[in-house]
């Protein structure tokens, strides 16, 4: 038994010989983009979360746990998005190749110039993430920052495909920086977004459009009627666009268009769970598009 328990921890931290495609597992669809577009046929993806359920608040499944336990790496978005579940899941999946600090565990966050670091951790402040805000994968811009950093480090597990890596996360930041010149045009002279969390912080910041409110009072923290009086009152007679995601109630939002005379779009947050790179760039375009329709 002694000879046999360190044989079987080597095999744990192994990874698929070279012509085998590595296992990924990602936390969200665009982390799902991130790894495709980067690993390219070096990889094979597993997204967890479903694109119309917010990544804040899921339950770890058994599916997720098989799907963990077979994980060659996890890509993860960070900043505490999935501390409600993904530390449980990888718990009860006993991978240990892939917990935080070994080399199959990879944090988009910690890659990228993060909005809002540093606020503290106040629950009366509502659903506040110290680390800063985790939605930066609406900003191709920051996601391309991490898919550099994804290509070192899958570089690091598959020495041979580091070139091809690397080539690959060249193409995605070439190609999101000339949508993103398009985009800025596109919206320029946009008179606000009212939005109901804070998860399109980092596109309107890209493209330089204004913030004019949240739906909700605090982040996590569903409207109240009072809040919304309070916004009709200040936006009355101004112009501007509401966006919010399909998983957030429609309540507030259709309120607030029909007593303000705004546009109103509801949107997917994330791709669908098989996107790739251009799949990716049309679902932002898609939210580009929301925000330029109140000029």
């Amino acid at each position: 038994m002694r000879l046999f328990l360190p044989f079987v921890a080597t095999l744990a931290l192994a990874v698929p010989a070279a012509g085998q495609a590595l296992d990924v597992v990602a936390t969200t669809s665009s982390m799902g983009v991130l790894a495709r577009a980067v690993g390219g046929p070096a990889v094979k993806v597993t997204v967890l979360a479903p694109p119309d359920r917010d990544a804040h608040y899921l339950v770890a499944r058994p599916s997720m746990m098989l799907a963990l336990r077979r994980a060659d790496l996890l890509v993860a978005v960070g900043a505490d998005l999935e501390t409600g579940w993904l530390p449980a899941a990888l718990r009860s999946a006993g991978n240990r190749r892939i917990q935080p600090g070994q080399p199959g565990y990879f944090e988009g966050a910690a890659h990228v110039d993060l909005l809002e670091k540093g606020q503290a951790a106040d629950r009366s402040r509502g659903d506040v993430h110290p680390l800063g805000n985790p939605h930066y994968y609406l900003d191709p811009l920051r996601l391309s920052a991490a898919a550099k950093a994804l290509a070192s480090h899958l570089a690091r597990l598959r020495p041979a495909s580091a070139t091809a890596f690397a080539a690959n996360a060249d193409t995605f930041a070439k190609t999101a920086s000339d949508r993103v010149v398009q985009w800025k045009a596109q919206a320029a002279g946009a008179p606000g977004v009212l939005l109901f969390h804070k998860d399109a912080n980092y596109l309107a910041d890209r493209l330089g459009v204004p913030i004019v409110g949240y739906i909700e009072p605090v982040p996590g923290v569903p409207p109240t009627a009072s809040h919304l009086r309070d916004l009709v009152t200040r936006l009355k007679g101004t112009r501007g666009v509401i966006l919010y995601a399909t998983y957030q109630p429609s309540d507030g939002p259709q309120h607030l268009a029909k007593h303000l005379g705004w546009p109103v779009h509801r949107l997917q947050l994330e791709p669908a769970p098989d996107a790739d790179l251009p799949a990716y760039l049309a679902h932002v375009e898609r939210w580009v598009t929301a925000i330029a329709s109140a000029k």
